[in-house]
């Protein structure tokens, strides 16, 4: 049985969901999964930018994994724009990938990753603020909890100690959370008018062309590429960039943005899980409480409808199978 929900700000845009699944609440916890997939693959992003791409180039790395795997969609898609949908694309493309690259970049050059890295993780606790405002979505005590102990948690796990501070750095840092809060908020409310490969193809081609003309003034082309380099473009363009945006926005519609946002927390975690296990940086003891903070922080802000789902459903599944619950 299927129920069609009609978005309230875009007539003719619908999303279709289950109304069998959506009343038993298992299926969400499957779709908040898939959607942790997407920051997951953005954490390994510095790990395959630092072996595998060419030095000093994260404007081309930004402009590579996004116009390239945006064409690519478009081609299988065949779906374009129109009408409002031009403006709309482009507005989304910039706040959710073209925009916020840029900024991130910014703040990555200009202040220590471990700054910027923290500064990123205040996303969350905006986008919540927005989806209050803009969505009318609850912003319960639990979310804002959540949304500070993963900023903690950040902090403990990237933050140093005597770290430079600098203010075009902190405001581009600043500005590119609250651009991919506004992102993610306006991609909710506008809703989608295509199927999801499609959404995600217009907004990979609006950032990449917000980023190539940043990318051949201020870097330019590098001389030459190697296999290595391909290999990292070709890793972050399909699963990175069409894959991962793809899970994201699907999970975008059809959880609220509050628990979606905090999903974003995993980068840092997986980023340093991954310099420790491959490239065998050292990790210290803060660095374990930050992920164990961080991890408390997306498991507080889910607990609020998918886990509590998934736990009442154990008991109901056990003893289908002839277990009872102790």
């Amino acid at each position: 049985m299927t129920a069609t929900i009609h978005s309230p700000s875009v007539p003719g845009v619908i999303n279709v969901t289950s109304s069998a699944t959506a009343a038993r609440g298992r299926p969400e916890v499957g779709v908040l999964l898939t959607t942790a997939l997407a920051p997951v693959a953005w954490g390994m992003t510095y790990l395959v930018t630092t072996e595998l791409l060419p030095p000093d180039r994260p404007l081309l790395a930004g402009a590579i994994r996004a116009l390239p795997a945006g064409l690519f969609l478009a081609t299988f898609t065949r779906h374009r724009p129109h009408g409002a949908w031009w403006i709309k694309a482009f507005a989304l493309g910039t706040l959710n990938i073209g925009g916020f690259f840029a900024l991130l970049f910014v703040a990555a050059y200009r202040l220590p990753g471990g700054v910027a890295a923290t500064l990123g993780a205040i996303q969350p606790l905006i986008a919540a603020g927005l989806a209050a405002w803009l969505l009318r979505e609850r912003l319960t005590g639990k979310i804002v909890v959540a949304g500070l102990l993963g900023l903690a948690g950040v902090a403990l796990l990237v933050l140093r100690a005597g770290a430079r501070l600098d203010g075009v750095g902190l405001v581009a840092g600043l500005a590119g959370a609250a651009s991919m809060a506004g992102g993610v908020v306006l991609t909710k409310y506008w809703g989608r008018p295509v199927p999801l490969l499609a959404f995600t193809s217009w907004q990979l081609v609006a950032g990449g062309l917000v980023l190539l003309p940043a990318t051949l003034a201020v870097e330019g082309l590098p001389p030459h590429l190697t296999g290595q380099n391909l290999l990292g473009f070709l890793w972050l363009a399909i699963p990175g960039t069409a894959v991962a945006y793809s899970l994201w926005f699907r999970g975008i519609e059809r959880i609220p943005v509050s628990q979606a946002s905090l999903l974003g927390l995993f980068s840092p975690v997986v980023a340093t899980a991954a310099g420790w296990l491959i490239a065998h940086q050292t990790l210290k003891a803060p660095q374990i409480a930050g992920a164990g903070l961080v991890l408390s922080a997306v498991w507080l802000g889910q607990r609020t409808r998918a886990t509590a789902s998934l736990l009442q459903s154990l008991p109901r599944s056990a003893s289908r199978l002839g277990h009872p619950p102790p």
